[in-house]
């Protein structure tokens, strides 16, 4: 199975590189925004383009994909809300088991149902422990899961959280506060985690400004994942990736 993404991803948590991803949501996309979108994804150096939503009611995912793999050759993974959110045409998926709640059907209940569909599709697979982290508001990703988020002072819940779903073989963490969130999580919960696991680790929700995003690598993040605050101003992204990117990088 192909690995060419993670493999990626590794070798830049070896070096301290930290990476950067736009989040589009196929429900909030056109032709018009999605060829904005990528422009500036290129000229500004991002590293990866998530594709998906909680809900993706708009019936077009395949398009989407299609339609961002023709403007530019950045990676495309999918950032499911559901098992039937597969596109062939993207390049990875990353496989979402909710760790951070107890609903067996985000932990491994969807995955039985959704295994056939996406051995088949091709993409790179990489198992990700989904961790929701309370950012202040109820967001769509804690009312479809029907989980309550990791308080956002729990640090030992969070770091414990994440060990074991490294433990249990996930490649990646990714400790989200959710489409919404008014609070992004703090740095001492992701230096925490970061300090616990080997695995990359991915950061999301409420960053709304470059210095955020900035912290959230200095204190561990490998990978930071912006969309809301791109939706409002696309012009946001030459401005994170080059905070994000600004992070040293150590001497091997």
């Amino acid at each position: 199975m192909k690995q060419f993404i993670y493999e990626s991803l590794l070798a830049k948590k070896r070096k301290g590189k930290k990476s950067f991803a736009v989040l589009i949501d196929p429900d909030n996309v056109n032709a018009g925004k999605i060829e904005e979108l990528t422009s500036l994804a290129v000229s500004a150096g991002v590293d990866y383009l998530f594709v998906g939503g909680s809900l993706v009611i708009s019936n077009h995912l395949d398009e989407v994909v299609q339609h961002i793999r023709s403007n530019c050759s950045i990676p495309v993974i999918l950032f499911p809300g559901t098992p039937s959110q597969v596109s062939p045409f993207a390049d990875g998926l990353l496989y979402l088991s909710l760790i951070s709640g107890r609903n067996p059907e985000l932990l491994i209940g969807q995955h039985v149902i959704s295994a056939p569909a996406v051995r088949k599709s091709g993409l790179e697979i990489i198992s990700t422990g989904y961790m929701v982290i309370d950012g202040g508001a109820p967001t769509t990703v804690s009312y479809i899961s029907n989980a309550s988020p990791i308080p956002a002072d729990k640090n030992e819940i969070a770091l414990c959280t994440a060990m074991a779903g490294e433990m249990l073989g996930m490649k990646l963490i990714y400790m989200d506060a959710g489409s919404g969130a008014r609070h992004a999580i703090r740095e001492e919960m992701i230096a925490s985690v970061a300090s616990h696991i080997e695995v990359p680790l991915v950061v999301g929700g409420g960053i709304r400004d470059p210095e955020k995003a900035y912290r959230n690598c200095k204190a561990g993040a490998d990978v930071i994942v912006v969309g809301n605050a791109i939706e409002k101003d696309a012009s946001l992204i030459r401005e994170m990736a080059s905070a994000i990117h600004s992070v040293p990088v150590r001497e091997l």
